[in-house]
């Protein structure tokens, strides 16, 4: 985890190859996590603009959650994000775990 001395990016890589910058990113009340959104936070924080602990703090997300969202877009790409494909990702993951 980047440490708040370290210099961070003033820009990265979005979810859709956009360059993305702190100002771009969703208010800090958003309170409807549309997949756009979630991809959002997890590209400035997998490309250090905001790190986990700026991106639970300034959302209200618990570590488990933004986590989970990165597992999602790492397995899945964005389409994982969506709330009504989670379960559905899940139980197939836990398939495929069980079979291995």
């Amino acid at each position: 985890m980047l440490d708040s001395d370290t210099i961070k990016p003033a820009s990265v890589v979005g979810p859709l190859g956009e360059e993305l910058k702190k100002a771009d990113l969703p208010p800090p009340d958003t309170s409807r996590w549309v997949v756009r959104r979630k991809a959002q936070v997890v590209a400035a924080v997998n490309g250090g603009l905001l790190s986990m602990r700026e991106a639970c703090e300034r959302y209200g997300l618990t570590l488990e959650e933004l986590a989970s969202w990165q597992r999602a877009i790492d397995r899945e790409g964005m389409p994982g994000l969506r709330a009504t494909r989670v379960q559905h990702y899940r139980q197939l993951h836990e398939r495929e775990n069980r079979r291995a």
